[in-house]
């Protein structure tokens, strides 16, 4: 018999973390690539896909804040072995 599936569903927070890793293995791809020491800052941006923003721009969600307003709500343990 398979042991039970460890697998959980992916949170906000995961997804989060998914998506920084992915940019940052852009970012190192780019700078293998880079013919100087350093990748410019509009190379970055072209990497990261950032768009130049006006000073008076809404500002950039964090990471942290992103984290802030995820919901965490304690899990019910006895439900979830349950499933």
């Amino acid at each position: 018999m398979a042991p039970p599936s460890t697998a959980t569903v992916p949170t906000e927070q995961d997804r989060v973390a998914l998506a920084e890793i992915e940019l940052c293995g852009e970012l190192i791809i780019a700078a293998s690539a880079a013919d100087g020491e350093r990748l410019s800052a509009d190379r970055i941006d072209e990497v990261l896909r950032v768009d130049a923003k006006p000073v008076d721009a809404e500002p950039v969600v964090t990471q942290r804040a992103v984290a802030e307003s995820v919901d965490t709500k304690p899990v019910d343990t006895e439900r979830a072995e349950r499933c």
